[in-house]
């Protein structure tokens, strides 16, 4: 039995899992070990929603959390980064052993995918991709890359699909009830994800009043005409960093890396679940 609280938008950690449809692509906050929507994912850890393919530029920690919980079908990814520990443990095995699809890409393609889907519109050209084998894989294979010529000039560039994800999951500093949302310090892709996406679900540090976010109209990363669903989670980014309020908890992150590297990941995940949903669980 699920709870609403009392605004349309501002709803529990179960209601929001619920709204994320297995088989659906998932973008997410943050980058490696830096404001990951980790509460957020551990709801979907909790509901057992699966067949997910997540795209992003540089992903990390919460990334392989859903791996290790067996939720993704897919990655597409330019880099799935635990930063001096290497690669995403799980992710890179369950790729290597073909339980799921990896997606090569690269930090220009990811952004400009993203930003064609910020724009609406249904590529967006770009520069520095043509020359390599990847170019080939994502024309005859993924359908993602094509090669298209500036009909001004004449050079040949390469045109990347919009990135449309259905969702996008996104931690914040604060939120309003109705999803006016702050990010402080490094925003990423965050703000074109947002308005990318077809629903955005956004999991912040602290709620507040309409009324306070009006000294930071100008640098809103949300507005509600955006978001779907809000949650209340304090600490919602742990064992990764949020800027400004609590610097990545590196003991942790050890000890899931040497977890995933024996094969124990997923005692991990069920071991820490509740202090991966933060104050939201």
């Amino acid at each position: 039995m699920t709870r609403r609280v009392p605004s349309p938008r501002l709803v529990d950690l179960d209601y929001a899992a619920e709204l994320v449809e297995p088989g659906s692509t998932v973008t997410i906050s943050g980058m490696t070990f830096i404001r990951n929507p980790v509460a957020l994912v551990a709801g979907l850890v909790r509901r057992g929603v699966r067949d997910l393919c997540v795209v992003d530029r540089e992903p990390g920690f919460a990334l392989d959390v859903m791996a290790a919980a067996g939720l993704l079908r897919c990655v597409r990814a330019a880099m799935a980064s635990f930063e001096l520990y290497g690669l995403a443990p799980t992710v890179r095995r369950l790729a290597e052993s073909g339980e799921i699809e990896y997606i090569e890409d690269v930090c220009g393609a990811v952004i400009a995918g993203l930003r064609a889907g910020a724009q609406g519109v249904p590529f967006m050209p770009a520069r520095g991709l043509l020359g390599s084998d990847l170019l080939r894989l994502h024309e005859e294979r993924w359908g993602t890359w094509r090669r298209i010529r500036d009909p001004w000039t004449g050079e040949e560039l390469v045109a990347v699909r919009a990135i449309e994800p259905d969702y996008a999951l996104i931690h914040v500093h604060a939120s309003d009830p109705y999803g006016n949302a702050v990010i402080e310090g490094p925003r990423f892709e965050d703000e074109l994800k947002i308005r990318a996406a077809r629903r955005v679900i956004i999991s912040a540090e602290r709620i507040v009043d309409t009324e306070e976010l009006r000294g930071f109209m100008h640098q809103l990363s949300a507005t509600s005409i955006h978001v779907e669903a809000v949650v209340h989670a304090p600490r919602g980014a742990w064992p990764t960093a949020m800027p400004g309020l609590y610097q990545a908890d590196y003991d942790a992150i050890r000890g899931y890396v040497e977890a995933a590297r024996s094969g124990r990941a997923v005692e991990w995940v069920k071991t820490n679940l509740k202090r991966l949903m933060g104050g939201s669980g």
